[in-house]
């Protein structure tokens, strides 16, 4: 229902109180969010993967704001590492199934992976907190000092960078992580040879990422990492694997059918919301007008 309604949104015209209605079904009491939000973690409790999922959905609404937001900066206060970052996932979900490339410990680390796309989305939307101070700093040490990562790791950091406010910092940050990308063939720059690059550790096979991938929209920081040609290539590629559905494959390892399906409907919107960032598709704009805060 959360994706039909996003895509009403994004493409038909829609209203944005039914995209808030549909999210707000995954919202909890702690003020974060769970029920499978991102399939790979189910089970009702609230999980940082699900806080970022449901900041980027509020985020295109234009409403990322309000007494909703306050209470899921509380909650994030509650459940961050003594660095004060976010881990992947929290103990007590070893009592619900997951995908086996998230590992449940005891004592979990902050992670940029969980941690960069949050405080990016709260950054770019002005939000003021206590704990985005201490989440910001980890955020930048993780970026400036990475040696060795992996594709969605290297997502995560685009995503804090493209929120931050020091766009001098982060232009500079973002110019060292994009050669650390090609120097370590993180990224598919030619798809018509994609076998040739490698799969990342913990990776299924055929589980390589794009430019587009790091590049959601032209004006990220990622887009200067690839040439007119790399990203005309990768665009291309993106809009050829639509398939006759109407849908677009996922990548990902399919650990449970439910998960792959519920995937899959997120992997089409993003797939999508690419391809018109970029001027591949004409279809109609809903743009978000001012709404009083939550």
């Amino acid at each position: 229902m959360l994706e039909q309604r996003r895509f009403a949104f994004h493409f038909l015209g829609g209203d944005a109180d039914p995209v808030d209605t549909a999210l707000g079904s995954y919202l909890n009491a702690d003020g974060g969010y769970g029920h499978a939000l991102d399939p790979d973690l189910r089970g009702p409790l609230s999980q940082p993967l699900h806080t970022a999922h449901a900041l980027r959905v509020l985020d295109s609404l234009g409403r990322c704001a309000g007494q909703r937001i306050e209470r899921l900066c509380r909650h994030l206060t509650g459940v961050s590492t003594v660095d004060g970052a976010l881990p992947v996932v929290f103990p007590a979900a070893r009592d619900y199934p997951a995908a086996p490339y998230h590992p449940t410990h005891d004592d979990p680390p902050g992670e940029l992976l969980a941690t960069g796309p949050v405080v990016g989305v709260l950054h770019r939307n002005r939000v003021w907190h206590a704990w985005l101070f201490r989440a910001t700093d980890f955020c930048w040490d993780r970026v400036e000092t990475l040696h060795h990562s992996h594709p969605y790791e290297v997502q995560s950091a685009v995503a804090f960078l493209d929120g931050i406010p020091d766009r001098a910092r982060a232009a500079a940050a973002a110019d060292r992580l994009g050669r650390l990308v090609r120097e370590q063939r993180l990224v598919v720059l030619d798809p018509v040879r994609r076998a040739e690059y490698p799969e990342a550790a913990g990776y299924a096979p055929g589980e390589r990422l794009y430019p587009h991938d790091f590049a959601r929209r032209p004006e990220s920081l990622a887009r200067g990492w690839f040439t007119d040609a790399e990203m005309r290539r990768s665009l291309d590629f993106l809009a050829s694997e639509q398939q006759p559905d109407g849908g677009w494959p996922v990548r990902r390892r399919a650990w449970a059918p439910g998960s792959s399906l519920e995937r899959r409907p997120i992997a089409t919107l993003e797939a999508l919301l690419t391809l018109r960032a970029y001027g591949r598709l004409t279809a109609t704009v809903s743009l978000p007008g001012p709404v009083p805060p939550r």
